[in-house]
């Protein structure tokens, strides 16, 4: 079953940095939000492969939005 990698807090997507089918280790930065002026970076929370990204740059997220899938 694929894990969830949720939104650590309310902001806008900046840079996505993995594509689907991409293997990533835990801890990999695999994503970039920007909040209040700030970039915080989102980390892989174990290895496997990226399944479904739910995200592009430029969207809106909420605290606990789903952000793509890894398997």
């Amino acid at each position: 079953m694929a894990a969830q990698i949720k939104a650590p807090l309310a902001g806008k997507v900046i840079s996505v940095l993995v594509s689907p089918g991409e293997t990533v280790e835990e801890d990999d930065e695999i994503l970039i939000l920007e909040a209040m002026k700030m970039e915080a970076s989102v980390y892989a929370l174990a290895g496997g492969t990226i399944g479904e990204i739910k995200v592009n740059p430029g969207d809106n997220v909420d605290q606990d939005d789903v952000l793509m899938t890894l398997e």
